[in-house]
Parts: structure tokens; C-alpha cells; sequence
């Protein structure tokens, strides 16, 4: 019986064909990995790691305000169990993402909600509704960036009541 992990049999298999990423792909727990990946080679990784180790299921993207930069985790899963949560960041001023909806078309959603939420920029998403902002939500405020602050939202009191919060 082997001592090798499955999680060390993908982390070795990631950093072979992609040795840029040595000392980047980390073993969290059981069944659990993370890998950071630069914004120029998060594209062919991500496609790699779909087409040739099994990483079927989009669980999800996550996207946070890292201050000075944007990040995007995309949470992949194997039939297994195996999770694979590859990270990237991208610059705030021009934060651009390739579309992932060429391999999980319901990644649609996800991608629609770094934009509305974070003002990403989705390169190769189709047209579509926004999502999950309304359509009369204004240009460039962006609620989850953390220098964001919400419009004045007193407005005038309603006719015939004392409170305004009524």
C-alpha cells in the first residue's frame, strides 16, 4: 500500500505540467486543494485541470475585494469528492476575466454576479440579463467592493407619516 495521497498524486500532476505553479498548490485537508494561479495562465489551468484530471462540476466562483486587486476562485469538483479551488487575482483598474461558460455553461450566472457585484469585466460572455442587481441599478457602483458606500437612501418622508422608516 502506497503512502501517497491522491491530493499529493494532483498536486504533483498540476506543478509537472505546469511548473509555474511549484510551491503554489497547496494540500488544505482531505480531498481539499488550492492552487494560485496568475492571471496570464489561469485560462490554460483551468482548462487543463477539466479536460485532463476530471475536475467536472463548477461548484461555484467566489469573488472578493483584495484591495488593490480583484480575485476570482473557482471551485472545481471531481466525481470522487476532490475539490480544486484555483485562484487568481486581477488588477482593480481593469479587472478582466475569460469567460469559463465554453465548459459550464451555468457559470453564466456566476460571471453575471462579478460583474454586477464586483465590476469585473467577463471576456467572452454572452449577452444577457444582469444578474442579480436590478436592470435601473446605477453605472459603476459595484456593493461588494469594500471602498463602496451606498447611496443616500433618506429621500423625502412620506406623505402622512412620522416615521421614515414607516
Amino acid at each position: 500500500m502506497s503512502d501517497i495521497t491522491q491530493e499529493q498524486v494532483i498536486q504533483t500532476e498540476l506543478t509537472a505540467a505546469y511548473p509555474c505553479l511549484q510551491d503554489k498548490v497547496r494540500i488544505q485537508r482531505a480531498r481539499r486543494l488550492y492552487a494560485a494561479v496568475s492571471k496570464e495562465r489561469i485560462g490554460e489551468v483551468f482548462a487543463f485541470v477539466v479536460r485532463n484530471m476530471d475536475f467536472s462540476m463548477l461548484c461555484a466562483i467566489t469573488g472578493l475585494d483584495e484591495g488593490e486587486t480583484l480575485g476570482a476562485i473557482y471551485h472545481l469538483a471531481r466525481p470522487d469528492g476532490m475539490v480544486l479551488n484555483l485562484s487568481t487575482s486581477v488588477p482593480k483598474d481593469r479587472p478582466m476575466l475569460r469567460s469559463v461558460t465554453v465548459f459550464f455553461p451555468a457559470a453564466d450566472a456566476y460571471e453575471r454576479e462579478l460583474i454586477d457585484l464586483l465590476g469585473f469585466q467577463v471576456e467572452g460572455l454572452g449577452p444577457g440579463p444582469r444578474y442579480p442587481l436590478p436592470d435601473n441599478w446605477p453605472a459603476g457602483q459595484y456593493p461588494l467592493r469594500k471602498d463602496w458606500t451606498a447611496p443616500d437612501q433618506a429621500g423625502p418622508q412620506r406623505e402622512g407619516s412620522e416615521n421614515p422608516d414607516v
